[in-house]
């Protein structure tokens, strides 16, 4: 007998949000997800809903639906407190199978590359891993678009046969909207049936970022390097202007596996995505892989010996020399302009 478990049944609806939560608070990624997933919704006229699993929701639904849910699920226990691959997993797949959700999008943070594909396994469906673009046709049919082919081309995704429709989609790739206070929506509980056992148990947590320093995904500017800056002690001058600026020091995938930078301040494709206010890209040639996690940056500065780097086409400054000489200078011009 063939297996039919995920296959489209007609009944599916809703577009569905997973809320990745810390310290109590949706992480930025879930309010980027809201906004984009807007548009979605009303085009298709399908709700927007918000998967809260927690120890205790606080205000958060209310915080959701200003962001643009109109229905919030919450299930709430205090064995949720922290996130377990298990226990959400276990909750969330029940929640599925009770409402039928017509497509899901998870943050791809850590735990949601971790608790995405996990969920798609148990309701035996297709995952589409870290889109950057979204689009619905107004049957519900959503196209999943991401980097392919080491970033050179771009592949569009479509899941017709099974539901969910589910795909994970880089913070930093999405705008949040203003938050409307005026809006309210349906509060939805939900109690899991099935207990599962936790298999993980928590020793120790210890923090990527070492405590003091800027992450940067939140920062608003950042400076990184390449395999341009030529050694580990070099990055000291990245440092240096980021300190001046209020920013954070980043780095290329060359750079990273050079050894100057660790791979938490990776920018590009296998990094991070960010999106400052400036960029500076100081002897990064501009890889493809390298350009999709920053491309989107408000103002990029590019600093290269090469004039003909694929960097400088999507710069708006561009400096032609060498990093180590211009980047003390820079540095020094800024802060004699501040302190004037």
């Amino acid at each position: 007998m063939a297996n039919t478990k995920g296959l489209k049944t007609g009944k599916e609806k809703d577009l569905w949000v997973y809320v990745e939560h810390y310290k109590g608070k949706p992480v930025h990624v879930v309010y980027e997800l809201l906004g984009e997933c807007r548009k979605l919704a009303d085009k298709a006229h399908e709700r927007l809903c918000a998967v809260l699993i927690t120890d205790d929701r606080r205000d958060v639904p209310a915080d959701l639906f200003h962001h643009g849910a109109d229905v919030v699920y919450v299930c709430e226990d205090p064995k949720f407190a922290d996130y377990s691959t298990d226990l959400y997993t276990n909750a969330f797949v029940e929640m599925v199978h009770e409402f039928q959700p017509s497509a899901v999008f998870v943050g791809a943070t850590n735990d949601g590359r971790d608790f995405g594909p996990r969920v798609a396994a148990r309701v035996n469906t297709g995952l589409c891993a870290d889109c950057t673009i979204l689009d619905i046709e107004e049957n519900g049919l959503m196209h999943w678009t991401r980097p392919a082919a080491g970033g050179n081309i771009m592949a569009t995704i479509l899941c017709k046969e099974h539901r969910p429709q589910m795909g994970t989609c880089r913070p930093k790739t999405f705008k949040a909207l203003p938050p409307d206070m005026s809006r309210t929506g349906e509060i939805i509980e939900y109690k899991v049936k099935n207990q599962v056992e936790d298999r993980v148990k928590v020793l120790r947590r210890d923090p990527v970022v070492v405590e003091g320093e800027m992450a940067i995904d939140d920062a608003p500017y950042v400076c990184s390097g390449g395999r341009g800056m030529k050694a580990k002690e070099n990055f000291k001058l990245l440092q240096d202007l980021a300190h001046v600026i209020g920013g954070a020091v980043g780095g290329s995938r060359a750079a990273v596996d050079e050894g100057f930078i660790g791979h938490p301040r990776q920018v590009g494709q296998s990094g991070k995505t960010v999106t400052p206010k400036i960029y500076f890209a100081c002897g990064i040639s501009g890889s493809v892989q390298h350009k999709a996690g920053m491309s989107k940056s408000d103002t990029i500065v590019c600093i290269n010996k090469d004039p003909d780097a694929p960097m400088f086409a999507i710069s708006r400054y561009g400096i032609v020399g060498d990093a180590l000489k211009i980047l003390p200078l820079l540095t020094a011009k800024i802060k004699e302009f501040k302190e004037s």
